[in-house]
């Protein structure tokens, strides 16, 4: 009999999808991999699939799918293509937790078909909450399926709230590393270029969310996704600069208690605490040792120099389709970044330039949601950029 915990992991080329598969490749006889979905990356898929034996697999489109198909015709895989093919893996019913770890708001449909089929999901996609929270987290209740919060930060407050009483919460604490340009002014960052803001002082993330850390847009996308996830008001979530990153985050309680989660800066950990919660399993790695640790220190976070989290609680604060033209807007302005053709400051920029523009929908549905999306997109592209 096979009483393996078995996943579906979206997102499986990525910084979190390899990490993940880490996870399961050390505890093989716990965890069992049943389906794998990557975007373009097919030598990697390819490796995966062999190693990991899933019985689908899929690419983000048709050309990609078919050549990897050739490749693959010695294995019982089944290799699907596109949306099409991310739902299909989501509503499958031969899995029993889905790591959702594709970037972007792809992640909307499958994790909301795959809690629809009445599966866990384990998110590490910070937009599926941030511009859809108000359909999931009513859906996942109903439905009484798990979210289980990879992302550090809310792995550390869901820790935290480990057998305490959620009434009881008095404010859900944030910590941010700072990003490589901590303690910056606008003026210092005009010139910075793409190889400065990927130099992250402590976590080896994706290039993606590396820049959202260094526009601390990524700390923006937590408050909005910690407001959703632990059931909170938007006043009662707090950022603080923490620049050693120990403290991954913290929660204040109505009697004045503090909860604080640390470790070293390990992803391995908050996956592992979703994919086998509640238990505690062995994990390998540096662990923290206080008596070298000469200092632990704390800052307010700059919101004058970096708009990007001044811009989230606006955003937040108006709600309905804001979150998601904020990220969106960022979403095409890191692109743009990545690909040299606009400054670092321009980013918020944008940013704000797209939240100016939005006619808000109060309570948008899913198609709503990806028509905002496109809004955004399509006014950063009628710019005249370099």
């Amino acid at each position: 009999m096979n009483n393996k915990k078995r996943i579906a992991i979206l997102g499986s080329t990525g910084s979190i999808g390899t990490q993940t598969l880490d996870i399961v490749r050390r505890n093989s006889d716990k965890l069992q991999v049943t389906a794998l979905a990557a975007g373009s990356n097919i030598d990697l898929l390819e490796q995966q699939i062999r190693e990991f034996q899933p019985q689908v697999a899929c690419l983000n489109d048709e050309k990609h799918a078919k050549l990897l198909q050739e490749r693959v015709t010695d294995l019982k895989v089944e290799v699907l293509f596109g949306m099409e093919g991310l739902l299909a893996i989501a509503r499958h019913a031969d899995y029993d937790t889905l790591v959702t770890a594709v970037v972007g708001m792809m992640g909307i449909r499958p994790t909301m078909a795959a809690i629809e089929a009445g599966k866990d999901v384990a998110l590490a996609n910070k937009e599926t909450l941030v511009t859809a929270g108000h359909l999931i987290i009513p859906l996942a209740k109903k439905m009484g399926v798990s979210i289980l919060p990879i992302d550090s930060e809310h792995s550390a407050i869901f820790q935290c709230l480990n057998g305490e009483k959620r009434g009881e919460v008095s404010k859900i604490i944030l910590t941010a590393s700072g990003g490589p340009f901590r303690g910056k002014t606008r003026t210092e960052m005009a010139n910075v270029q793409v190889e400065d803001a990927l130099k992250h002082p402590n976590w080896a993330m994706g290039r993606k969310i590396t820049i959202d850390s260094a526009t601390m847009v990524n700390k923006g996308l937590e408050v909005m996704e910690a407001k959703w996830l632990f059931d909170v008001d938007l006043d009662q979530v707090e950022v603080v600069v923490q620049p050693q990153s120990l403290i991954h985050s913290m929660v204040e309680f109505q009697d004045g208690a503090i909860m604080a989660q640390l470790g070293t800066p390990d992803m391995r950990l908050p996956i592992q605490y979703a994919l086998f919660y509640p238990t505690r399993m062995p994990l390998d790695g540096e662990r923290v040792d206080f008596k070298k640790i000469r200092q632990i220190t704390f800052e307010e976070p700059d919101l004058e120099n970096f708009r990007g989290l001044a811009l989230a609680y606006e955003a937040a604060r108006i709600g309905g389709s804001m979150p998601t033209i904020y990220n969106a807007a960022n979403e095409m302005a890191v692109s743009l970044f990545l690909n040299r053709r606009i400054g670092f400051l321009a980013i918020t920029d944008l940013i704000e330039e797209a939240m100016q523009a939005h006619q808000v929908i109060k309570n948008p549905q899913v198609d709503e949601i990806l028509a905002a999306e496109q809004e955004a997109y399509a006014l950063i592209r009628g710019k005249n950029l370099k």
